[in-house]
């Protein structure tokens, strides 16, 4: 009974305030490599998929780092590149932009093993009690890749999350 009243009274009780914020790594480059060529490689697409097609809208290359199968596993979004690439550009109608020298996107780690790839990013959310304010969590994006392109997406979204 006793092990199972601390997570209990956890769930139960108000939100702390005292949470420590989530930091991106300094470099989130430095990163996506590895000695392994495998893991390199796959880590290096992940990078293109974060920073060229999340980060700078560059859908155009999406061929590039996805399968066409891109089997996918976020709720909102069917499977298959054209169908993501339709919904990045015509859904949510992302725009190309010139795509920075270092990526911005705050990365705060990238774990890669076997066939996957896991990022982890800091995700800043409105306080629901105070919309002024605001916390920071961890977002999450995990590919398996097939020959240097991704062909599975896994993803923490929610029917009606609109994503970090």
């Amino acid at each position: 009974m006793k092990r199972l009243l601390l997570p209990t009274l956890l769930l139960l009780a108000p939100a702390a305030h005292a949470q420590e914020a989530v930091v991106a790594a300094p470099d989130p480059e430095s990163l996506f490599t590895s000695p392994d060529p495998v893991l390199h490689r796959n880590k290096q697409a992940a990078l293109h998929i974060v920073k060229d097609l999340l980060e700078c809208g560059e859908w155009n290359k999406a061929d590039l780092f996805l399968t066409p199968a891109y089997h996918q596993h976020n709720p909102m979004v069917p499977s298959g590149r054209d169908t993501v690439v339709h919904f990045f550009t015509q859904v949510l109608k992302v725009k190309p932009k010139v795509c920075p020298a270092h990526m911005a996107t705050p990365v705060v780690s990238v774990t890669a093993e076997g066939d996957r790839v896991v990022v982890s990013f800091v995700r800043t959310q409105k306080d629901p009690k105070d919309p002024a304010k605001t916390y920071t969590t961890t977002w999450f994006d995990m590919w398996r890749f097939v020959d240097g392109k991704a062909d599975e997406h896994w993803d923490g979204a929610t029917l009606g999350d609109p994503g970090p």
